[in-house]
């Protein structure tokens, strides 16, 4: 299957620093369809050669293991083309075209790609004019895929009036919104585990687990991107997209096919089960924070404020923790906490189940409830934390705490892919099942809408944390209300 994929903002941070390391993971493996060309498209004035020198030197920021040696990169830019597009210009809408439909004999191809790809790897306030434009000359046939990055909106409005546009000019079936912790390994296995075995399923409920947390925690701050993070936050830079998507693998019920439909249909009804915020819950249930200088891996760091260069201040959350539960005969009763931030104690992300304690204890000391642990960054696996007898067991003898830890990098070593090389191959493929639908995402703006209407509305702002810290002392207690820790904190 023959393709062409198209790069809209193809000199900027997301094309070199994650799709194209991306896309040459998968040529490196052999993944990427025969007959296939990249072009990316931009501003600035440069040839194909100059184009291909330019990714050539971004490929030294990415880690060693997946720099090309010089040799690979040669045949893998074969594949890179540039041209230069305003995107505001309709006649340089009707050029990109005119190229995309002309044969080229010299990569073997006689005939225009069998699909067509075109990812909005640009501000998204520059979606509604792409796709309009894309519509007008044409670029809108059955043989087109169109793929949305997040963040798709800034609210609720706005978000409606870019799939509006969207949908107005392709077909839900094309339209590919991408939220890339849904490509990561782990929450694919997240699916495997629920959906493919038994163990866990007569235990995936109200009645044998006690609270849920899922953290996306990073370690690094805002640095240069502080003029974008300002008018972003971590509510609309995590909680609304990724923290949201991990909510409903989690508490989906079991989709009656494996089909991309079957699935999302499900994690829209987790998304609309989900219980709404009032402005006394958003007070009660919801801790914003912001990093003030402190210290991180024995390096001083400096402040929100300071590093990110942002207006005195600023109230731009970079901290969130929130309660919620899915109202439903699954999970009603169960806290699920979600949480986030910049300058966290570690970059670590990962989905903690605790289950409930043995209704009866019988062993003498303390014994822990058993836990599930997902690891989704750095590390990628599965833990299971039991209870188990040291040594020469008696009666009477205490238990100690024991895990079964698979790590999939380990367990399957020639299969891994990354993220945004599995969503790219997705999306060619024209899979759809780990990209966001429309309604899904309306809904997870419309959760969080109370939210941000409470915050533009309060004038004390986020409450401060030392850099390094695991966040405002309020996120601890705002899971101690109910009697149960953070996961670091056990």
């Amino acid at each position: 299957m023959s393709f062409d994929l198209v790069f809209f903002g193809g000199t900027g941070d997301l094309t070199w620093r994650k799709l194209m390391p991306a896309l040459f993971q998968a040529f490196r493996h052999g993944k990427l369809p025969a007959g296939g060309r990249i072009l990316a498209v931009a501003r600035d004035a440069r040839t194909d050669d100059e184009y291909r020198a330019f990714i050539r030197e971004r490929f030294d920021n990415v880690e060693a293991a997946k720099r090309p040696k010089d040799e690979e990169f040669a045949q893998f830019a074969q594949l890179l083309h540039y041209r230069q597009m305003d995107l505001s210009q309709p006649e340089h809408y009707a050029r990109l075209k005119r190229w995309l439909d002309e044969p080229r004999s010299e990569e073997g191809r006689s005939s225009p790609a069998d699909t067509v790809v075109l990812y909005l790897a640009t501000s998204p306030h520059l979606f509604t004019v792409i796709c309009e434009q894309l519509g007008a000359v044409g670029l809108n046939h059955e043989r087109v895929r169109v793929v949305l990055e997040k963040p798709l909106g800034h609210d609720l409005q706005s978000a409606r009036q870019i799939n509006a546009v969207v949908r107005s000019v392709f077909k839900e079936s094309q339209a590919f919104r991408i939220d890339h912790y849904l490509g990561k390994p782990s929450v694919q296995n997240l699916s495997a585990m629920r959906f493919g075995n038994a163990l866990f399923e007569p235990l995936w409920r109200r009645e044998s687990i006690a609270n849920i947390q899922i953290t996306i925690a990073e370690s690094l701050g805002v640095g240069t991107r502080g003029d974008f993070y300002d008018r972003t936050g971590a509510l609309r830079d995590m909680i609304q997209n990724h923290a949201l998507q991990l909510l409903t693998m989690i508490a989906m019920e079991p989709p009656p096919t494996a089909d991309a439909y079957a699935i999302r249909d499900e994690k829209l009804k987790v998304l609309k089960s989900l219980k709404p915020f009032t402005r006394e819950s958003v007070q009660r249930d919801v801790v914003r924070g912001q990093y003030r200088a402190g210290s991180v891996d024995g390096k001083s760091v400096p402040g929100y404020l300071d590093e990110a260069k942002v207006p005195p201040g600023s109230r731009c959350e970079t901290f969130v923790a929130l309660r919620t539960e899915v109202q439903n005969w699954r999970w009603a009763g169960v806290p699920f906490y979600l949480r986030t931030g910049k300058r966290l104690g570690a970059r670590d992300a990962h989905i903690v189940v605790n289950f409930r304690p043995v209704p009866h204890p019988i062993f003498a000391g303390v014994t822990q409830p058993n836990k599930l642990v997902i690891k989704l960054q750095p590390e990628d696996g599965l833990e299971l934390h039991l209870m188990a007898a040291k040594g020469d067991y008696r009666a009477g003898d205490t238990l100690s705490p024991v895990s079964l830890d698979l790590d999939f990098d380990k367990a399957f070593p020639s299969e891994r892919v990354g993220a945004y090389e599995r969503l790219l191959l997705d999306a060619i493929a024209g899979r759809l099942n780990l990209f966001v639908r429309s309604d899904e995402q309306e809904q997870a703006w419309a959760w969080v809408e109370p939210i941000l209407q409470c915050w533009a509305e309060d004038h004390v702002g986020p409450r401060p944390y030392a850099a390094g810290s695991w966040g405002p002392p309020a996120a601890s207690a705002l899971v101690a209300r109910d009697g149960f820790m953070w996961d670091e904190e056990q």
